[in-house]
C-alpha cells in the first residue's frame, strides 16, 4: 500500500478560524491585531492491492470566480496553481480521476468535496450525518449565506453516496473512523503501512497541533462542542495504542515536512 499526499494549494484565514480565541483583547489590549495565516489543502490518495481510494477531492477550482458565496471568498480566499489542480496533481502519479476506484469524504464542506463531480462513477463515503446536515441547510433557505461551508450543487452531484454511521474496516490495512463535532459527522482514516507505520488522517476533526493539545482547543468552526472534544481524545487513545502519526487536517507547518506526490509513504 502506498500513500501519496496531493497538494491543492492554500487557504487563508484569520488565525481565530482554526484555533478559536488566539487572539484575544484584554483591558492593557482591547483592540488586538489578528494574525492571517495560510492552512493547507490536500487529499489522499491510497494506492492498496485491492483498489484505489481518494480521501476527500478539496476545493473547487472556481471557487474564488463565483462558485463560492461571497462571504466564504472573503473569509477562507483559496489560492492554487494549475499543477495543484486535483486531475494535474493525480497525473503527476500516472492517473486520472476514473482510476479512483472509491472516495471516502471526510464531510461535505467546500474545501473538501469541491470536485465530487469528476468521481461520479465511484463509490462515495461519507457520513450520514454530516450529509443529512449539509442537505438541510442548503435545501430549507434560497440563500447560500445561510448554507454555512456547504455547497449545494457538491451535495446533488448524482453520486453513489455510502452513508456511514459508525467506524469500520474498509479493506485491510484502511479504517474509516467516525469524529464527529466540528460538524455532525466528519470520517477520519487510520491507514496502517509496513514501513511508515499508522497515520491517523482526522481531517478537520483535528485542524492543528494547537487543537490537539493538550489539552483539546475548539476551532472557529464547531458544530458540536462536546463530541468536538471527544473526538480528539479519541484520536489521542488510537495514535496511543497504535503508535500512530497524526496528520492533522489544516497544519501549516506539519504539512512543509510531509511527502508531496509524486512521492509516497508506504
Amino acid at each position: 500500500m502506498k500513500v501519496y499526499i496531493l497538494d491543492q494549494g492554500h487557504l487563508e484565514c484569520d488565525s481565530n478560524q482554526i484555533v478559536a480565541m488566539s487572539t484575544v483583547g484584554t483591558l492593557e489590549n482591547p483592540t488586538p491585531t489578528i494574525k492571517w495565516i495560510k492552512v493547507p489543502v490536500y487529499q489522499v490518495l491510497i494506492d492498496h492491492p485491492e483498489a484505489k481510494i481518494l480521501f476527500d477531492t478539496g476545493c473547487h477550482p472556481d471557487a474564488m470566480k463565483g462558485y463560492w458565496p461571497e462571504g466564504l471568498r472573503k473569509i477562507f480566499p483559496y489560492f492554487y496553481n494549475e499543477e495543484q489542480r486535483i486531475e494535474n496533481q493525480l497525473n503527476s502519479i500516472g492517473l486520472n480521476p476514473r482510476d479512483v476506484d472509491i472516495v471516502v469524504q471526510s464531510h461535505m464542506h467546500l474545501d473538501h468535496a469541491g470536485n465530487l463531480h469528476l468521481f461520479k462513477h465511484a463509490p462515495v463515503y461519507v457520513h450520514r450525518q454530516d450529509f443529512m446536515y449539509g442537505l438541510t441547510l442548503t435545501h430549507t433557505n434560497p440563500d447560500p449565506a445561510t448554507h454555512g461551508a456547504y455547497i449545494k450543487a457538491e451535495l446533488e452531484v448524482p453520486c453513489n453516496f455510502q452513508l456511514v454511521d459508525e467506524d469500520f474496516e474498509l479493506l485491510p490495512g484502511i479504517n474509516i473512523i467516525t469524529l464527529p463535532g466540528h460538524t455532525p459527522g466528519v470520517l477520519g482514516l487510520v491507514l496502517k503501512l509496513k514501513k511508515s507505520g499508522t497515520f491517523i488522517f482526522p481531517a478537520d476533526a483535528i485542524y492543528t497541533s494547537g487543537n490537539y493539545g493538550p489539552p483539546g482547543k475548539f476551532s472557529g468552526i464547531v458544530y458540536d462542542s462536546l463530541a468536538f472534544m471527544k473526538s480528539i481524545e479519541k484520536v489521542r487513545q488510537i495514535a496511543k495504542r497504535e503508535n500512530a502519526k497524526v496528520i492533522f487536517g489544516h497544519d501549516w507547518d506539519l504539512y512543509q515536512a510531509l511527502k508531496k506526490a509524486p512521492a509516497y509513504y508506504d
